[in-house]
């Protein structure tokens, strides 16, 4: 279950007991840029956002139009991160500042024990509220995520679910008689064919059509395949 965009409230601390209104005003312009884009960067994942701030320890010149980046792309900013800073008009004077950033919001957990090889239902689950940054690594976040996976071990209720805890359950067997659907705007077409691998929801794998024509489709359900036109 994605989380909604909610109101956010954000907590922003400095280290050595610095604030935004002790600050000078060129340290202000420089941590609220990277309050900002941080704010923003994170927003979606939880209903309250916590920002630690430890600005450069060595005093520097103003940085004048501050663009702020994170020096890893493509993070989830979460935890301890690194950021980059472009200053002047130009960026080519880089600073960079640490960050930890915690996200108050839910994630999935179990009801009930679980035994290995069993399959998650929707009741199996509930949320949780506390700091993702807290979560083990490939921590489950979503309900999506887990429904109709079958545990690989026997689990215990109200612990963070981890991806390794898991695999997906095959709607396809190698070699299976399976129906192919062929769909478009204003048609839909069904034939039947024989699966050259297996597959779980949302895989693509290799079909052969009674012609002997190989193509690649999508699984979608127990023993049907999709290919959209």
């Amino acid at each position: 279950m994605r989380l909604p965009r909610p109101t956010l409230l954000v907590s922003l601390l400095l280290a050595g007991l610095l604030s935004l209104t002790s600050a000078t005003a060129d340290d202000s312009e420089l941590l609220q840029a990277v309050h900002g884009f941080l704010h923003e960067q994170a927003s979606a994942m939880g209903d309250e956002l916590v920002i630690e701030l430890h600005p450069p320890s060595a005093r520097l010149p103003t940085c004048e139009a501050p663009e702020p980046f994170l020096t890893r792309a493509g993070e989830v900013p979460l935890g301890r991160v690194s950021v980059g800073v472009r200053c002047g008009q130009d960026g080519r004077q880089v600073r960079y500042l640490q960050a930890v950033i915690g996200v108050i919001g839910e994630y999935p957990v179990l009801s009930e024990p679980l035994s290995a090889g069993q399959t998650v239902r929707r009741e199996h689950l509930v949320m949780q509220s506390g700091n993702l940054a807290d979560l083990p690594n490939r921590a489950l976040l979503e309900v999506e995520e887990v429904v109709g996976q079958v545990a690989t071990r026997a689990l215990n209720p109200g612990q963070p679910l981890l991806e390794h805890q898991f695999r997906s359950l095959p709607l396809v067997e190698r070699n299976q008689r399976v129906t192919i659907e062929a769909r478009g705007r204003g048609f839909r077409i069904a034939r039947e064919g024989q699966a050259l691998e297996p597959g779980a929801l949302g895989d693509r794998i290799r079909v052969r059509l009674d012609n002997r024509e190989v193509m690649t489709a999508e699984v979608v359900d127990k023993g049907v395949l999709v290919v959209d036109f």
